[in-house]
């Protein structure tokens, strides 16, 4: 079932372009007014930007993870695959309106 695992990595390499530009964004808000929700989700941007930085490299670079996720069942493949999905829609919700 490779192309879950080549679904998994386009969504966390998307993921990971959406939070870079959220993060930007929210960012220069930061810069420009100081205010304490924005400083919050910066920080929550850069928690997901690590999360979805660091299942890019074990979707790509690991070959253990790799040989794992290939190894295991449909129902987990999908799943994880599922999960990145799921983070996608939320984040591309998210830069939706923050771009608004």
């Amino acid at each position: 079932m490779s192309s879950l695992l080549d679904a998994a990595r386009v969504v966390a390499a998307v993921n990971v372009l959406l939070l870079v530009a959220l993060g930007s964004v929210w960012l220069r808000n930061f810069r420009a007014h100081g205010a304490r929700h924005t400083k919050g989700l910066l920080v929550f941007a850069a928690f997901l930007l690590v999360e979805n930085l660091l299942w890019l490299y074990f979707y790509v670079f690991h070959p253990a993870f790799i040989g794992w996720f290939e190894n295991a069942g449909t129902d987990v493949q999908v799943g994880m695959t599922l999960l990145c999905g799921l983070e996608l829609v939320a984040l591309a919700y998210l830069t939706r309106i923050t771009v608004e």
